[in-house]
């Protein structure tokens, strides 16, 4: 993936490139063109690395070593490094988008915003057009609905797809633009959509494809959250071919995924070292090897599909860091049976995009408690939920807005003051 800065940030650029300039110029002995591939000139491995330590003595961590070939001139280096600075422009609001995965769905989901709100209310309804040829129901109704349904992966999936990509538009509508975005398992379609790598159409299709392929699978698998790390998880996996690393949500918040016998033996084991686990409500083992049988049909379906690069920072939780390269049918793909490495592209995104405030873009607050101690708690980023839970509702959300000094509440929820729902002055979205 490849960003191509705008004439502002072109403009803020000038005192990186002349600064990458004269580092490019001392590592090779001489000054080269802006526009050159540096690796054309003759700049190798050896100065990438030297002038890696520069940039991160003169600017702090705002790269990965990689980044220099991905962004291979000095131009288009000097621009990436000032989008990632940021001292750019002290008191401007960064904010990333992180997109809550399966789990989060409830019946009666955002049904407050809807009643309020005009902006999420068509935002929905744009995307309950792209499913329903897919799913031949509307997602709209079910979401709002008191409907136990709505915990069936195959009517999950599409909902939550729905109601990420809804908020987002919402946010977006107002004036609220990601410097990057991350989705958490069924998250990353409306994380890439909003990026631009998905349309919305082929999204739609895709989410539905995958949440009904899915539901067809036979039952016997479970998913199991554990207090261990990583490599504690990795050994037990180690003897258990049906069981695999299904998410890493933090240092010591690993959950296991696969058939449920082999599961409770290693709950068995997990018991006698006092450690606790807990099964999570789920009809499928996600993310895990029992997912292999529905992939050959899915990929078939991809490959007609275009996918791309996206146009701001993807932080996949596939590779666990930016995604640079294309999401295409691959991608999706290997998606399906990969573990969630949330921790890691949340520490990435958060390292590398110096973001001021994190705003959790789902039906109720799942990964905000992670991301704020990721982030280093009050020192860090202000780390927010669009929706607290079932009862929140166009304050909650113009209250989120409010926080992130979008512009006035009326520009994004022209009825609320009308409706007679009170002002959210009191109620801070970012506590």
């Amino acid at each position: 993936m490849q960003e191509h800065p705008s004439s502002a940030d072109d403009d803020f650029a000038v005192a990186h490139r002349e600064w990458l300039r004269e580092r490019v110029a001392h590592y090779l002995g001489r000054p080269v063109p802006d526009t050159a591939p540096l690796d054309e000139e003759g700049f190798d491995s050896v100065a990438a690395l030297s002038l890696y330590g520069d940039i991160e003595d003169e600017f702090g961590t705002l790269i990965d070593p990689e980044d220099i070939w991905t962004y291979p001139t000095v131009r288009e280096l000097a621009g990436f490094l000032a989008m990632r600075d940021s001292r750019r422009e002290p008191g401007r609001v960064r904010a990333a988008f992180v997109f809550t995965g399966q789990g989060s769905q409830h019946p009666g989901m955002t049904a407050g915003l809807h009643l309020h709100s005009t902006g999420y209310r068509t935002f929905l309804e744009e995307a309950d057009a792209a499913l329903l040829p897919h799913t031949r129901q509307s997602m709209a109704e079910l979401i709002l609905g008191d409907d136990p349904r709505i915990h069936r992966t195959a009517l999950a999936q599409p909902a939550l797809f729905a109601v990420g990509y809804a908020l987002a538009r919402t946010l977006q509508e107002a004036g609220v633009q990601p410097v990057a975005v991350l989705g958490h398992g069924i998250g990353e379609f409306a994380a890439a959509t909003v990026a631009g790598a998905l349309t919305l159409d082929d999204a739609a299709g895709l989410v539905s494809l995958r949440g009904a392929s899915m539901q067809r699978l036979p039952p016997g698998g479970g998913m199991m959250a554990t207090c261990i790390t990583p490599q504690e998880a990795a050994e037990l996996v180690a003897g258990e071919p049906d069981v695999g690393i299904g998410a890493v949500n933090a240092a010591k918040s690993v959950v296991l995924s696969g058939d449920r016998a082999a599961l409770e033996r290693i709950e068995a084991v997990l018991a006698e070292r006092h450690v606790r686990c807990r099964y999570l409500a789920v009809a499928h083992a996600f993310h895990s090897p029992l997912m292999r049988s529905m992939v050959p049909g899915f990929e078939a379906v991809l490959r007609r599909l275009p996918g791309g690069a996206a146009r701001l920072p993807f932080y996949s939780t596939v590779y666990g860091r930016l995604a640079t390269e294309p999401l295409y049918a691959p991608y999706w793909a290997e998606q399906i049976t990969s573990p969630v490495r949330f921790a890691d592209a949340a520490r990435s995104m958060l390292a590398q995009q110096a973001p001021t405030h994190v705003v959790e873009i789902g039906p109720r607050a799942v990964l905000t408690p992670y991301l704020r101690r990721m982030g280093g708690g009050r020192r860090g980023p202000v780390c927010l939920p669009v929706c607290q839970g079932p009862g929140s509702d166009a304050v909650d959300l113009a209250g989120v807005i409010s926080a992130l000094d979008a512009g006035p509440l009326t520009a994004a929820f022209p009825g609320v003051r009308d409706s007679g729902v009170r002002d959210s002055g009191a109620r801070d979205g970012g506590a």
